[in-house]
């Protein structure tokens, strides 16, 4: 468990008041709560000269061993890590080509990616002058899709692994086989599946060439890094393509004490016991089960899995005929008092919940207590 006192004086400086975040490690809503070792590991770092290039290589190093991958490099984020996923598939480290990205005119610059699978964030592949070729429908795609999309002008794959994406789109197992026989990587989007722990090795053991996970999510790293293992020639061209290299990733900086923090955190997390943090999370989660079990029309339950809900976290679903706020509403609610509690919003309209992983004792005593004042009337 993470130390629950925190001083908010530095916000409440400049007018901004904290927050409860129970929607996850959602960015917005300020991503998960630095370890205090990392803090320290920074404050040490940042007054100290290093040859930036001798840390990206030993960072790397670190991180490759941890993931049980060939390489590994320290990114400025996930959205950072799928621009130089892209770089290195379109440009390899060849100056001549990384110096003309985002311009890939006579390159090999084409992105499959499943329809089911398109994302949010997916736009970050075509800053380094990629261009995304869907496949297949919105829920289902059949391997002969994604078969026919390829040609001389393709540059990898993707693949996402998230929360929520559709359990009926080609699986990793079937896009490596096809990408295999057209000797083409496939680059994986796992920014958000850890925790567990077992998924920082999992698409390395199972052969992806480049693998993103955040650094700043369930790993408690700094919020503006990422994890950026696979292949080592795909690596190696990563970092060409990044700071402090003059080529496309150079505004995607990651500072020296950011590169120490990361790799201390991911050392810290690697270390812990995850049944210990899971069964705190279980027991949190138990409390919104047992203050709103017997509110009619929802059906409140913890839930934890390896496609949804990757950790424990307590989940509300909205019956047929449930008569009060739906998810946005109840958000409303949430966030008419201070501190504003901000909920889980990954699912549909009749689905939302309380995730305990940035919430300590105090701030689920709150948590409890507003749902209690919103549900109360419907029993």
């Amino acid at each position: 468990m993470l130390n629950p006192t925190k001083t908010s004086g530095v916000y409440k400086k400049i007018g901004i008041q904290p927050i409860i975040n129970a929607s996850g490690t959602t960015t917005k809503w300020g991503g998960s709560k630095l370890r205090p070792e990392i803090t320290e590991a920074m404050n040490e770092a940042s007054n100290v000269m290093v040859d930036l290039a001798e840390l990206n290589h030993k960072a790397g190093e670190i991180l490759a061993k941890l993931t049980n991958s060939e390489a590994g490099f320290v990114c400025g984020g996930s959205a950072a890590g799928l621009v130089l996923q892209a770089a290195a598939c379109i440009a390899g480290n060849d100056p001549k080509k990384m110096s003309k990205l985002p311009d890939t005119e006579g390159m090999k610059n084409e992105i499959i990616i499943q329809n089911a699978h398109r994302f949010s964030y997916d736009q970050a592949y075509t800053i380094a002058g990629g261009k995304l070729i869907s496949v297949g429908h919105a829920r289902t795609c059949l391997p002969w899709q994604l078969e026919a999309a390829i040609n001389e002008k393709t540059a990898a794959i993707v693949y996402l692994s998230a929360p929520h994406t559709s359990r009926a789109a080609l699986t990793f197992k079937q896009v490596k086989e096809i990408a295999d026989k057209n000797n083409l990587p496939v680059i994986v989007d796992a920014a958000t599946t850890v925790p567990p722990r077992a998924n920082l090795k999992k698409f390395s053991e199972l052969g992806a060439d480049l693998v993103i996970i955040s650094g700043g999510k369930g790993i408690r790293g700094p919020q503006g890094t990422g994890i950026l293992v696979g292949k080592k020639n795909l690596i190696q061209a990563c970092a060409a393509n990044a700071s402090p290299n003059p080529f496309i990733g150079r505004s995607m900086k990651v500072a020296k004490e950011e590169i120490i923090g990361l790799i201390t955190a991911l050392e810290i997390f690697v270390s812990e016991n995850e049944k210990i943090q899971f069964d705190r999370f279980r027991k949190m989660s138990q409390m919104v089960v047992d203050l709103l079990k017997d509110v009619p029309g929802i059906k409140v339950s913890v839930e934890e899995d390896e496609y949804d809900y990757l950790n424990p976290m307590a989940i509300i679903k909205f019956q047929s005929g449930w008569k009060g706020p739906y998810r946005d509403e109840l958000q409303e609610i949430l966030l008419q008092k201070n501190p504003r509690i901000y909920i889980r919003a990954l699912a549909g309209q009749d689905e939302t919940g309380i995730d305990p992983f940035n919430i300590d004792d105090h701030e689920m005593e709150i948590i409890i207590e507003r749902l209690q004042e919103t549900f109360s009337k419907y029993k």
